[in-house]
């Protein structure tokens, strides 16, 4: 035994313990693989600092960030019956509700605020995929008639952030059914020429693409977002062709016309800003 022996690999050994860490102190970025602490995701507004890939935003972190000195006023939306056809399949309906709920601490896939953004009267609607995959049912439907009603009462505009996999399977056709009321919702404000503006996010798709989330004055959307009807996948076994790499994504949509620009979400407010400036003089 030497000095070397003695001395320096005890020394690292120690240097090479690993201390167990929580799992949820960390995230991994879905589309450059980088371990990043949770911490640091929250500070750069859920935007991965290397390969500023976007996150999901928590519902009541993006009212925060969008409204005047992140204030706003939440709105007591219309109770709808919670399980209008009893469904179940592996779950109950009304199971999938009640954790759902607990899991989200919302009543359903959307929440609407009213405040001020820019000095401009605004009536904001956000989904929350957390909430089954922010799909669209009766609750939400209603939700998008009472934003659009007091959009018209306040003289604002209507702003909407849809983050879904579309139409709630469990309500079946009422679900669909709020397609057609989503849209004339939109209709009734165009009438009155309150502005409305949509800000398409990570997914966007099914029935909610097919309605409202389409008919935007003004449409902006996220970077690399998914926005679609049918999913990559299905249309390929129809079609028997293959895809474009970045079909369907936000920057694919925007070179073919379908939405005014690509926006990230530090220059979201202060585009959102310039807008109704424009819009509501």
């Amino acid at each position: 035994m030497n000095w070397i022996t003695n001395l320096t690999r005890p020394t690292v050994k120690k240097a090479n313990i690993q201390r167990d860490v929580p799992d949820d102190f960390w995230d991994r970025c879905p589309a450059c693989g980088t371990m990043l602490f949770h911490e640091e995701i929250e500070k750069a507004d859920y935007v991965c600092p290397r390969c500023q890939y976007h996150f999901r935003l928590p519902t009541l972190r993006r009212l925060e960030m969008l409204f005047d000195g992140g204030k706003y006023t939440l709105i007591q939306l219309p109770k709808v019956k919670d399980d209008p056809l009893h469904f179940s399949d592996l779950k109950k309906y009304a199971d999938r509700l009640k954790e759902a709920r607990k899991k989200t601490h919302a009543e359903d896939a959307i929440r609407v605020a009213h405040g001020k953004i820019g000095k401009k009267n605004v009536v904001v609607g956000v989904f929350d995929f957390n909430f089954m995959g922010g799909s669209m049912g009766t609750a939400v439907g209603e939700a998008i008639l009472t934003a659009a009603q007091l959009a018209l009462l306040q003289e604002a505009a209507l702003i909407l952030i849809p983050a879904s996999g579309g139409a709630r399977m469990q309500e079946g056709m009422l679900s669909l059914m709020q397609m057609a009321r989503t849209t004339l919702a939109v209709k009734k404000l165009k009438a009155k020429k309150r502005p409305y503006i949509v800000v398409l996010t990570n997914p966007t798709t099914g029935g909610v693409t097919a309605s409202f989330a389409m008919l935007g004055d003004i449409t902006l959307a996220e970077p690399a977002a998914i926005i679609g009807f049918a999913g990559a996948r299905v249309i390929e076994q129809t079609i028997h062709q293959k895809l474009p790499p970045d079909f369907q994504k936000s920057e694919y949509l925007l070179t073919h016309g379908m939405i005014d620009a690509v926006v990230p979400r530090s220059e979201l407010r202060s585009k959102i800003i310039q807008i109704l400036g424009l819009l509501m003089r």
